[in-house]
């Protein structure tokens, strides 16, 4: 799906359009049919559009209606900045709120119902997991900020062409850099806590073998204790001694 409707497709029908003598924003127009096709599928397979689906959508049709009305091919490839731009700002933004967006899509995607997804839920409780997702969700809101610059500045300076083609490739590059470091930083900050745990397990296991505190204990019976004790000491030392 994502090769042929969102990489493949559009490039090839940029190329091919543009090659026949069509207007760089005729053909990036019709070029943006395939990724529109591509998530009305994916809405009908799943029975349902999600969110970034719509942003996308919403950027497509931003794109068309600016390069339509002004005719300029570098302000119709703006509109990939849009969704990026987007999922920056409701990242950074989510950080106020009682959870983070990264954390909402990391429950949606593996299900609040399976066992994984029930596990995560369950440790949202721990202070260093909420942590760990209070960074991770930063860090993507950070780096798609960038990268919707990026965007801006390559659209400004280059060929509609390569513009087209780093809207297309660094948006899933990014991605896959930024999956493969959270699952790298979550297994290091999932150590830590199961680090923890295992620490705390230990001190109440042994808290729970003597409830007492040392200071409430009875003290060691006087008749027990042996020579040179201050008791013995005293009862040698009493009257008619």
């Amino acid at each position: 799906m994502i090769l042929v409707f969102d990489l493949g497709g559009p490039l090839l029908a940029y190329s091919l359009l543009h090659s026949a003598g069509m207007s760089s924003v005729g053909a990036l127009i019709l070029s943006g049919i395939f990724p529109a096709v591509g998530i009305l599928i994916g809405a009908l397979v799943d029975r349902r559009l999600d969110i970034v689906g719509v942003v996308v959508l919403a950027g497509l049709v931003v794109g068309t209606i600016a390069g339509l009305v002004s005719n300029n091919a570098r302000l119709y490839l703006v509109e990939g900045a849009v969704p990026s731009l987007v999922f920056a700002l409701a990242c950074l933004g989510s950080l106020r709120s009682t959870k983070p967006l990264i954390y909402r899509f990391a429950v949606e995607l593996l299900g609040p119902d399976t066992p994984k997804g029930r596990e995560v839920v369950g440790a949202w409780k721990y202070p260093v997991f909420r942590r760990a997702f209070l960074v991770i969700t930063a860090a993507w809101g950070v780096a798609y900020l960038i990268e919707a610059a990026a965007r801006l500045v390559v659209v400004e300076t280059t060929s509609t062409g390569i513009a087209l083609l780093f809207s297309k490739l660094v948006p899933y590059t990014l991605a896959f850099a930024l999956s493969v470091w959270t699952l790298g930083y979550g297994e290091h900050e999932k150590k830590k806590a199961d680090l923890l745990a295992a620490a705390t397990q230990d001190v109440e296991a042994a808290a729970a073998q003597d409830p007492r505190p040392a200071a409430t204990q009875d003290p060691e019976p006087a008749a027990a204790q042996g020579p040179g004790t201050p008791s013995a000491d005293a009862e040698r030392c009493g009257p008619g001694r």
